[in-house]
């Protein structure tokens, strides 16, 4: 089977250098893998590797186990369909930096207790559900200029604008979907540049939050349903999909989707997702499709 593994560093670090190369094409030798002149699509920072292997997984454990070091994201797929033309992305603590119900929770001096459960629930050791009922509740009768002072703090993720607009301008279509909250999303969105989002409403009443959420609550199975929804709607098969976030809700849409990418995320979503960034921003998913530098919008 022809595959492909990509190193990938942030665009600051830099630092992946021929010694480096050299090294993956060396284990891929020694695991009895051929394995082509490297094909560098960012000069230090992604570079491609091809080669024959019976599966991805045992290459990608040789590789991750003796270059673990190096602080480099290695991803090894399929060549073919690399390309993908539907993305699903989470919002909080992927392309945005942090928690917008956290720093939400900031105006209503809770932030510490309301960051605690949001841990606890990315991290799948409570039910999202009834996690996120508990933080709302918490913020009842917080003035709604809370959400414009929250919004207005909340910063896009390095390279996520990049990666939806160069998406976008290659045929892609691009949905942010969110465990959050729409008042959020829906400026996100725009600013980034996907087509749609979809997140949960909190209810509002006179100027202020009421602690309630709009049911049905947008969860991991929601997530997953969007997924599946969106790739019937546009056509496009599963294998052509991409999905990414950083926790546990995410877990069901990155594992099915074409390639699921866990971005600086949960150790359990680290652990089962097929793709993991740890060091790069967002412009890796570009880099991991097959993209050059010089193609990013």
């Amino acid at each position: 089977m022809k595959l492909v593994v990509t190193l990938i560093t942030s665009p600051e670090r830099a630092n992946i250098t021929h010694r480096h190369i050299d090294q993956a094409r060396t284990i891929l030798s020694e695991a009895g893998c051929h394995s082509k002149a490297p094909f560098w699509l960012a000069e230090n920072i992604a570079c491609d590797i091809e080669f024959d292997d019976t599966e991805t997984s045992r290459s990608l454990k040789f590789l991750q186990e003796a270059m673990k070091e190096s602080e480099i994201d290695i991803v090894v797929q399929s060549q073919e369909n690399r390309r993908k033309r539907l993305l699903l992305a989470d919002m909080d603590s992927t392309i945005v930096v942090g928690e917008t119900l956290d720093e939400l929770a900031f105006f209503a001096g809770l932030r510490d207790q309301i960051s605690t459960i949001t841990e606890r629930a990315m991290r799948g050791e409570i039910d999202f559900k009834n996690a996120l009922r508990e933080r709302v509740s918490m913020l009842r009768g917080l003035p709604t200029d809370a959400l414009n002072k929250a919004l207005e703090n909340t910063k896009l993720t390095k390279g996520a604008s990049t990666l939806v607009k160069t998406m976008r301008a290659n045929g892609a279509y691009t949905v942010l979907v969110s465990g959050g909250f729409n008042f959020f999303t829906e400026t996100i969105a725009k600013i980034a540049g996907f087509n749609e989002e979809r997140a949960n409403t909190m209810i509002i009443e006179h100027g202020a939050l009421t602690g309630e959420i709009a049911e049905p609550i947008l969860d991991r199975d929601a997530k997953l349903e969007t997924l599946k929804t969106m790739s019937k709607e546009k056509g496009i098969p599963l294998v052509d999909t991409m999905a990414v976030g950083d926790g546990a809700n995410d877990l069901p849409m990155i594992l099915n989707a074409g390639i699921g990418v866990a971005f600086h995320a949960k150790p359990i979503v680290e652990e089962k997702a097929p793709a993991a960034i740890r060091y790069g921003d967002l412009t890796a998913l570009l880099y991991l499709q097959g993209y050059r530098q010089k193609e990013f919008i």
